[in-house]
């Protein structure tokens, strides 16, 4: 299994916010239920990344968790492991976070990921079509297996800083988004554009009072599983392929 170099323990907090940084648009922080003095319950909660191979899925991780951005960065090999989390105020939101090689012949690991996610971010590249079409299938496949209720799915339109090239008209995957009932925001892994935001989202709509996910529900590794998912190739992150 290949690790990403974890953070360190900061939580992202939308701009409004005490000690909010990041580049996601200014709106209205949450209220604190707590009482003064009182430090914020962590939740944690599984989140798995899905879609086509050179998407940026990485290059969303590590924008994120590092803020951080490499043109080109390694491709996944079966998945990669790291954790970063997001100050709602009332609480802090600890994302477990899997992200999955988007190549076609490790697709049948994929359930192996997502399985007890609480969370899922399908990504697409707004400048290839086909991408879209992937994701599409992704989002039906997640639908499929799991209740509605139970995970809360953001469709990543990525790669936003190549607009010139854009396959995909932000009208069409929100109304995609809206017709399956799931979060959207298109995403530039390169500029950071909208990808605290994202998670933000994301961690916002997780629901708070159930029983959180196992971060490693489902998920086994035997240590010839482990030794082929630490290898890795050179893939185009952001920007021109």
């Amino acid at each position: 299994m290949r690790g990403f170099e974890s953070a360190e323990d900061r939580a992202y907090s939308r701009p409004g916010q005490s000690g909010a940084s990041g580049n996601a648009s200014d709106l209205d922080s949450r209220a604190v239920d707590r009482t003064p003095g009182e430090l914020p319950k962590t939740l944690h909660f599984k989140l798995v990344l899905l879609g086509d191979t050179s998407v940026g899925k990485s290059c969303l991780v590590v924008r994120f968790a590092k803020d951080e951005f490499y043109e080109y960065q390694e491709s996944t090999i079966g998945a990669a492991f790291m954790t970063q989390s997001v100050n709602l105020g009332s609480c802090i939101v600890k994302f477990e976070i899997w992200d999955t090689a988007g190549q076609e012949r490790y697709r049948s690991l994929a359930p192996m990921y997502y399985r007890g996610a609480a969370a899922a971010v399908v990504v697409y590249d707004i400048s290839n079509r086909d991408s879209f079409q992937g994701a599409k299938s992704w989002v039906q496949e997640l639908q499929s297996v799991n209740d509605r209720s139970n995970v809360v799915i953001a469709l990543a339109g990525n790669k936003e800083d190549l607009a010139a090239e854009r396959q995909v008209p932000n009208q069409e995957a929100q109304q995609y988004a809206d017709e399956h009932g799931i979060l959207f925001l298109e995403t530039s892994a390169k500029t950071g554009h909208n990808v605290n935001e994202l998670f933000y989202e994301i961690a916002a709509a997780l629901p708070k009072t159930r029983k959180e996910h196992d971060p490693h529900a489902g998920f086994q590794l035997n240590k010839t599983q482990e030794q082929k998912s630490s290898s890795s190739s050179w893939c185009a992150c952001g920007g021109k392929s």
